[in-house]
């Protein structure tokens, strides 16, 4: 049974400066219907404007994932997007009354676990899940830069950061699965070197950071009287350097927090694809740039895929064609008998089935170790089942063989395995002429699609 959409049991709030700007601003995390998806709703603006979390309305990523629609934006959103991805929150409405969301202690904990504690509640809609079906890729080759997606059965994130500093100069990440959010990753930290603090000053931003909302690595020597100023920049009057080299007298959650919270921000910036992902992601210093534009390659890839679905029909329902009937109307045998049943067939379409069994002959090679259905044997089923529509088109069918002819925009969308079972759907796109059949095919396992393609093939009178 599919998973279904999910979204808080109740409303949630949180109060706090803002990052950049330094004022104190509320986030109000409100339920929402199915379908949704997470919408932020300026309260502080003239007809509360609502901005979509999209990747496609990303609009800034210089300290934090800024999204805005129609100059109306909202920042620093990664840390709580990234709570609302491990706690599978799919709809939510958060109304908040100034241009960021509170940065609170700096890490994802304070949002993951207040979502925690209310907790969520199922809802009527079932979640849209984007499988990885081959190698995703955006880089930056002068920053040394790279987010790579392979396909994998689970959602997993591996993390690389390297900086031009002893203290980080190669730090690893990973997290292999949803749950362990909460005790892992989401008390980590964001980060940055003392050098980078008066650049950020400059610039008019981290009005409202300080040693409670961040980590402040210090890879130089520092005097006494930097030390001191230092003091008055952060309103603390007991500043030092930690042995680690960290700007705080808070000792780090992890070894390895930096990387961590880079993980972090980046399982955030992925829920601006707008539904999960299966797929193992392996990202070399990613930041929210990187994040972002990968997330954006993924929801083109989203909206350039077919959205197909599969033919309702019932498994166990008398079929058109049993076994031996197809026997009796086509030529294959075991082991090339690639069509088990016909369930319908109207002058239009024709659905048939294939159980894939784990003693089928070809998984002993293809592959020992984790085996998989071939393609091109998916693409013999659809023919097969051509066949047999072509066939229901001639009287005395036993004097007639069907003979591919053309095979054209063949798509391999997910893998195939033992147990699986595919169900065959192929629709006329011409009526069949001069003993001519061209079908439209589609390949389904769990409603998915799995393959899809279009076939011609032509009957032809027996010579013997």
């Amino acid at each position: 049974m599919a998973e279904k959409q999910r979204t808080l049991s109740q409303k949630v709030s949180f109060s706090g400066k803002g990052l950049h700007t330094g004022k104190v601003v509320t986030a109000t995390v409100c339920p929402a219907e199915p379908n949704s998806g997470i919408r932020f709703k300026r309260i502080d603006l003239e007809g509360q404007p609502i901005v979509p979390a999209l990747a496609e309305n990303v609009v800034d990523t210089a300290r934090g994932t800024v999204i805005g629609v129609g100059g109306v934006v909202v920042s620093t959103i990664e840390h709580m997007m990234a709570s609302f991805h491990a706690l599978h929150i799919h709809n939510a409405l958060i109304e908040v009354d100034g241009p960021e969301v509170p940065i609170l202690n700096g890490s994802a904990k304070p949002f993951f676990d207040e979502f925690q504690r209310v907790g969520t509640v199922e809802q009527s809609a079932e979640i849209s899940v984007y499988e990885i079906t081959e190698k995703v890729t955006y880089t930056e080759p002068e920053r040394g830069v790279e987010i790579i997606a392979y396909p994998s059965e689970t959602f997993r994130v591996d993390v690389k950061i390297s900086y031009d500093s002893f203290l980080l100069r190669n730090q690893f990440a990973s997290l292999s699965d949803l749950n362990d959010f909460g005790t892992e990753i989401a008390c980590c930290k964001t980060f940055c070197f003392l050098r980078e603090i008066e650049m950020m000053l400059a610039a008019n931003l981290i009005k409202g950071g300080d040693l409670d909302n961040a980590l402040v690595f210090v890879d130089r020597p520092v005097s006494d009287e930097e030390i001191k100023r230092l003091s008055s920049l952060f309103n603390k009057t007991d500043v030092k350097i930690e042995k680690e080299g960290v700007l705080n007298n808070s000792p780090l959650a992890f070894e390895n927090e930096p990387a961590r919270h880079k993980l972090l921000d980046l399982i955030g910036d992925l829920w601006l694809v707008g539904r999960p992902i299966k797929g193992h992601i392996i990202a070399t210093i990613p930041g929210h740039k990187a994040n972002t534009e990968f997330a954006k390659i993924l929801r083109k890839l989203i909206k350039s895929t077919p959205k197909v679905p599969a033919p309702k029909i019932d498994l166990n329902a008398e079929p058109v064609y049993d076994n031996q009937a197809l026997k009796n109307l086509l030529p294959y045998r075991y082991p090339f008998q690639l069509v088990d049943k016909i369930i319908s067939m109207t002058d239009t379409e024709i659905i048939g089935v294939k159980n894939v069994t784990a003693d089928e002959p070809f998984f002993q090679g293809h592959f020992p170790a984790e085996p998989v259905m071939p393609g091109v044997l998916m693409l013999e089923g659809m023919v097969q089942c051509v066949g047999v529509f072509a066939l229901s088109q001639v009287k005395n069918p036993s004097d007639y063989l069907v003979y591919f002819l053309s095979v054209d925009n063949v798509k391999f969308r997910k893998k195939v395995f033992p147990g699986d079972t595919i169900v065959f759907q192929l629709q006329l796109i011409l009526p069949v002429k001069r003993g001519i059949a061209y079908m439209k095919a589609y390949s389904f396992v769990a409603g998915q699609l799995v393959a899809e393609g279009e076939i011609k093939a032509q009957i032809t009178q027996k010579t013997n």
